[in-house]
């Protein structure tokens, strides 16, 4: 038996399924974020990844060599900031339009969700629209279904 909310109710369920679908997307989109940045003078090239985590941390010329240890250190620090700010940007470009209700960058970019926990694959129904969608089935009245 079916109704002219049967469509209504597929369409729903698939356009749920596709933001969920998104959502895993952008996560493993956000994982895969990496920026490098060198500083001025080939002195050190930083790797970062989306969550400002150091991937890699290279000399490529031996000009570090030359510097005061503080001053090596001030530089390895402003081209890991660099690096940070490059791969939340990138971070944000991923996510700022596909982000669900009540999620952020910021949450985003720390790996403090899952979209599997936001958007989870079985809806929670009401018993009543779960059984309808499974059976087509209207409410039971008196023992008897209408």
């Amino acid at each position: 038996m079916s109704t002219p909310y049967d469509q209504q109710i597929e369409d729903l369920l698939a356009e749920y399924r596709d933001a969920r679908e998104q959502a895993v997307d952008t996560r493993r989109q956000i994982n895969e974020i990496q920026a490098t940045v060198t500083a001025p003078r080939q002195v050190v090239k930083a790797t970062v990844g989306a969550q400002g985590q150091v991937l890699a941390l290279d000399f490529p010329t031996g000009a570090y060599r030359n510097m005061a240890p503080k001053d090596l250190s001030r530089v390895i620090r402003a081209t890991l900031d660099q690096a940070r700010a490059k791969a939340l940007a990138q971070v944000m470009e991923v996510a700022v339009e596909r982000l669900p209700e009540g999620m952020t960058p910021v949450d985003m970019v720390r790996g403090n969700f899952d979209p599997r926990d936001v958007m989870p694959k079985d809806i929670r129904l009401p018993d009543a629209v779960k059984e309808y969608v499974e059976h087509g089935f209207g409410p039971k009245r008196g023992g008897v279904r209408s």
